[in-house]
């Protein structure tokens, strides 16, 4: 059984706010993690960047991006990261991206793969991202398409920024407060949308609070919601 787990996020900041501290704990305990950012989020996530007085040109801003994204993956432990610069708001899709990302399935072999919710009101890159993952998905697995094909692997959605527009239940809670302070520092490491710092801090405190509440821990925890989107097989209820 493969141990890697793969992110596939649309904007660079997204694995961050979203994902960080499952990142961090898996790579912690030696899983190799990867993770794919399908756009640098030049156009609509980073609105920071184009401010100020003097004319910013959109390769500046691209490289921004990608030196926050490098540095907080570094500082969460991700193995390899890969950015595709598709472009955003919108956010293309396209056959070549999503064999691409295929590929990556085959060579890494993922147990698991984080991605986007199906249904994203808000914003539609998340969607296109949440469809390419599962087209990849079943390109990897079939053995037409070539003699590496994997074991499909569960795909888990993680919490979007406005989860009751989305319509997402999370069946998943992720304790993450032994690796919460790796967590901030790589939204820390993302000064761009350092508007969402607050946020996501309260968000984590809120899933930790339902996470303890659930597992009858006490203190203060952090947390992250996820959504499982294919049914769990396990030997028994009760080991």
């Amino acid at each position: 059984m493969s141990s890697s787990m793969l992110v596939v996020t649309a904007h660079v900041g997204d694995f961050v706010w979203r994902c960080g501290g499952a990142m961090a704990l898996h790579a912690q305990r030696g899983v190799p993690v990867h993770l794919i950012c399908l756009s640098y989020g030049e156009n609509g996530e980073s609105n920071a960047a184009w401010q100020g007085a003097a004319p910013v040109e959109r390769d500046a801003v691209k490289q921004l991006r990608r030196a926050e994204a490098e540095a907080a993956a570094e500082i969460l432990g991700v193995a390899s990261l890969d950015f595709y610069d598709l472009g955003d708001y919108p956010l293309p899709e396209s056959p070549e991206s999503v064999q691409r990302i295929s590929q990556t399935m085959r060579a890494t072999k993922p147990a698991v793969v984080l991605t986007h919710p199906e249904h994203d009101s808000s914003n539609l890159d998340h969607c296109r991202t949440y469809e390419m993952v599962l087209r990849a998905r079943m390109h990897a697995m079939a053995p037409g398409h070539g003699a590496d094909h994997v074991v499909p692997p569960q795909v888990l959605c993680f919490e979007p920024h406005q989860s009751e527009l989305c319509g997402f239940k999370p069946n998943l809670l992720l304790e993450i407060t032994a690796v919460w302070e790796q967590k901030w520092q790589a939204m820390q490491a993302m000064p761009t949308q350092r508007n969402l710092w607050a946020y996501y801090e309260r968000v984590a405190l809120q899933r930790g609070a339902q996470a303890g509440r659930r597992a009858k821990s006490a203190g203060t925890l952090y947390g992250e919601a996820y959504q499982s989107i294919f049914p769990a097989v396990v030997p028994a209820f009760v080991e």
